[in-house]
């Protein structure tokens, strides 16, 4: 058995093809993220990756929907990830094929 701590791991991706990474693995990413209340994200999408998401905790904006806990959405290539947090929210991230490098930021 392998224990280790989230807060290890940067900006909260610990299975994926980086270092650190609780394991290496170049088919997919497992990130878990928190975000604050009103928090700037940057604007982005993928060229190469499909991102599924499931929002654990909160209330967030993103492509225009509301959604809250206990909400899955996708993420296709191309598409813009523009999220709102209109609350505190955390959310569980799967990315395949893991590729790092795969984020294009929208300057505004």
């Amino acid at each position: 058995m392998i224990i280790d701590r989230i807060e290890n791991y940067e900006n909260g991706w610990f299975v994926g093809d980086f270092i650190p990474s609780i394991i290496k693995n170049k088919d997919f990413e497992v990130g878990y993220k928190k975000h604050k209340k009103e928090e700037k994200y940057s604007k982005h999408y993928h060229k190469e990756t499909i991102e599924i998401n499931l929002l654990t905790k909160g209330e967030m904006i993103i492509q225009g929907k509301r959604l809250t806990a206990g909400d899955i959405f996708i993420i296709y290539p191309y598409e813009i990830s523009d999220p709102d947090f209109i609350t505190d929210c955390e959310v569980m991230i799967v990315r395949y094929p893991s590729i790092p490098t795969d984020k294009t930021i929208i300057n505004e």
